[in-house]
């Protein structure tokens, strides 16, 4: 737990010695505050009357972040007091926080399920072509993040302290995404479409064992068992009626483990990230890093481990690594949808690029609802996002011809996984010395 603590005094503490010195009239002034708390953070600030003393007062104020809810019982909600009354309670700060992860899950939902789907409407016009869809997004990323960066940079938004700060981080994270697409794309090219959902499950396991590793964060029972019910929800979800079990049995115990190994490489990729938020607000005296500061450095450190792993990825893709240049200029006109090799592309340039920017605002909002939740609740609401997507498959789409049917246990796993996410965010209500103080969702 890292905590501030800060005591400031507004008049003489001790004894009044003087009866001529006239009571001094008690001023509540603006303390700074920085406002982007992340989760779990919670501010107190207390204003009291020392005992045996009528003409001063001392101003308390306590910042504290709870890993896990354990310590939330100290800091939890915000009140004042003079003397030994308390006034009021403040619960402003808290409750537009909550609102504001609530607004960006939802968000991160939404635009999971048209990632998903929009994924699967681009690979229409480029089904000859996705390892060109592919690195059409990786390349692109790099450039609109660093437009963006620049006009941000310009607009103030972004500081110099910002850009100064350690660059070794960035890298890593280039390096875990990098190689995390080239594990899951090899086993993916093994496993089938069924039993991907099912190891994907792994990811939210690994998120809670690094964090509580690296962060020091300890989880609650009925966040344990929220996160527990989410994926067997999710599970019921995708494999129901499905033939996932014989697979992972006839693709062999090494793709499983590979693929579970492309998920570890994924989380320990967002609680990195986690971790850079927190480093940069100590840097930072208590600011924050620009979400785009991330992402660009990010993605183009991935960028460059993505061209070194060039030869291998093609391999998997089944373009032999010689045939790499005329693959992607084909790869390009289907994409253009120009000339004589464009028959089949219908569709195209507009499904892709409506992935493209669809799946760029879903990777901006899931790290906007890291930075300012954890990774484990940007990987809920991630997850949530699973079997909206089964569902709405099952709509008739265009281009997708004829709609798949709902899985049989459908139903039964979405109760399950909504069950699950309640959980997780149920969080018991304590008093402590007459105020109210709530645990961390």
């Amino acid at each position: 737990m890292t905590s501030c603590y800060r005591r400031l005094d507004t008049g003489v503490t001790g004894p009044v010695h003087s009866q001529q010195q006239r009571p001094r009239r008690l001023e509540i002034v603006s303390l700074p505050v920085n406002r982007n708390l992340t989760t779990n953070q919670r501010l107190g600030i207390f204003l009291r009357s020392p005992k045996h003393s009528k003409s001063s007062f001392l101003i308390e104020a306590v910042l504290g972040r709870s890993e896990g809810g354990n310590e939330a019982e100290k800091v939890g909600r915000y009140s004042y007091s003079v003397g030994d009354q308390t006034v009021g309670e403040v619960d402003g700060i808290e409750k537009n926080h909550k609102l504001e992860v609530a607004v960006a899950a939802s968000a991160t939902v939404v635009l999971g399920v048209g990632n998903r789907v929009l994924y699967k409407l681009a690979l229409v016009p480029l089904k000859h072509y996705p390892f060109f869809l592919a690195q059409l997004a990786t390349f692109g990323y790099v450039i609109v993040y660093f437009t963006f960066l620049y006009i941000r940079y310009h607009a103030g938004i972004v500081t110099d302290e910002m850009l100064s700060m350690p660059k070794a981080p960035y890298l890593l994270v280039g390096l875990l995404e990098a190689l995390a697409a080239a594990t899951g794309m090899a086993a993916a090219a093994i496993l089938s479409g069924a039993s991907i959902p099912i190891l994907s499950q792994t990811f939210l396991v690994w998120q809670i064992l690094l964090s509580t590793i690296f962060l020091r964060r300890r989880y609650k029972v009925n966040q344990l068992l929220g996160c527990f019910l989410v994926a067997i929800g999710v599970i019921i979800t995708v494999a129901s009626g499905s033939s996932a079990g014989p697979s992972l049995q006839e693709a062999g115990i090494f793709w499983s483990v590979l693929m579970i190994f492309s998920f570890l490489l994924q989380a320990a990729d967002t609680v990195l990230k986690e971790i850079i938020f927190l480093d940069a607000a100590k840097r930072l005296k208590g600011g924050s890093v620009d979400i785009f500061v991330v992402n660009s450095y990010g993605s183009a450190f991935q960028a460059l481990f993505i061209c070194l792993l060039l030869p291998f990825m093609s391999k998997l893709w089944g373009v032999p690594f010689g045939q790499l240049p005329s693959y992607l200029k084909d790869g390009a006109v289907c994409f253009l949808n120009m000339g004589g090799l464009s028959s089949g592309c219908d569709g195209a340039p507009l499904l892709p690029l409506l992935f493209v920017l669809v799946n760029m605002g879903f990777n901006i909002s899931l790290l906007h609802l890291l930075k300012i939740s954890s990774a484990v609740v940007s990987s809920l609401a991630s997850t949530f996002s699973v079997p909206i997507s089964v569902y709405v498959f099952t709509l008739p789409l265009p281009f997708l011809g004829v709609a798949s049917s709902l899985p049989t246990g459908f139903v039964a796993g979405a109760i399950v996984l909504v069950l699950g996410l309640l959980i997780y965010a149920w969080t018991p209500y304590a008093s402590s010395n007459g105020a109210s103080s709530a645990s961390p969702n």
